[in-house]
């Protein structure tokens, strides 16, 4: 199984619910954690993985034999994100607007096109005391695309390895958390009731919509806003897994790097039902869709 922790609004909680959800089951199942907040990874500093493995993230960009070039311009019209450039006599490339895609390198009707690596971060792999296995992409400063990064760390980390894949995306609504949660079996969303936490998760349930990929809310912070959150939810018929109330405690732990679960124990149990919940949805949505 896949569940994926995504927010759309920056600060709600998503990766104190991914790890906390981690912890929690990590004593009864094998579980992946990907972290895909590339542009600022920490779950890392929750779960303390042992990191014993880096590897490059790396796009493959082009590069123009002008020996062979015969500037037709068929690689310019065909890049959708204008990295290639025909400017006089040359082609230029514009290596960070490059998706590494391919697409001009196949359509080049002279093979004046190759391809070489570029870094643009790092992907990282490690295991914590408690058996996770984690895995983390960190974005280099200055690179403008977090999504290829993504697709490499999920792609090295096969669903089948383990009985559970964590992945806790990034904030916002952006391509890369598309490239997070479109192959979720579930979709937490973690929100607070205020304004702005309503806004944010109305852009990702739009997502969500568009992929049919079941979700439930948790809502954190509970108790500093008003009941439009809890009423817009019910009126969407979109389940609400889980409440956790605002406490200074809470804040002051999670400042100092303690798991959700090493401040209030309690939390372990509501974490390990969460989880018996979303299989139930899982099972249920399987079921209805046979009959």
């Amino acid at each position: 199984m896949k569940i994926a922790v995504a927010s759309g609004k920056g600060g709600t909680g998503k990766t104190m619910v991914a790890t906390s959800l981690a912890s929690s089951l990590a004593p009864e199942l094998s579980i992946q954690f990907l972290d895909c907040d590339v542009e600022a990874p920490n779950a890392h500093l929750f779960l303390h993985p042992d990191i014993d493995q880096e590897f490059p993230a790396v796009i493959r960009i082009p590069r123009i034999n002008e020996n062979f070039c015969s500037l037709c311009g068929k690689c310019t019209q065909v890049c959708e994100y204008n990295a290639l450039a025909k400017l006089g006599e040359s082609i230029l490339v514009f290596p960070q607007l490059c998706h590494g895609c391919g697409s001009c390198t196949r359509q080049c009707p002279e093979k004046a096109i190759t391809e070489i690596p570029r870094q643009i971060g790092t992907i990282s792999k490690g295991t914590t005391a408690s058996g996770i296995i984690h895995g983390m992409g960190e974005l280099s400063i200055s690179e403008p695309m977090p999504t290829p990064i993504i697709h490499q760390l999920k792609a090295m980390f096969r669903e089948g390895d383990a009985d559970l894949t964590i992945i806790d995306s990034p904030p916002g609504a952006s391509c890369a958390v598309v490239a997070s949660v479109h192959d979720a079996d579930f979709v937490i969303l973690v929100t607070e009731p205020t304004p702005f936490g309503m806004h944010d998760l109305k852009q990702m349930l739009g997502i969500i919509s568009q992929t049919g990929t079941p979700a439930g809310v948790i809502i954190n912070r509970e108790g500093i806003g008003d009941n439009q959150m809890d009423d817009y939810l019910s009126e969407q018929d979109i389940p609400v897994m889980l409440k956790i109330p605002y406490r200074s405690e809470i804040a002051a732990g999670l400042a100092a790097g303690r798991l959700l679960t090493d401040i209030f124990p309690g939390y372990q149990k509501q974490f390990s039902d969460l989880y018996h919940a979303i299989k139930r949805l899982i099972q249920q949505r399987e079921l209805g869709g046979l009959t």
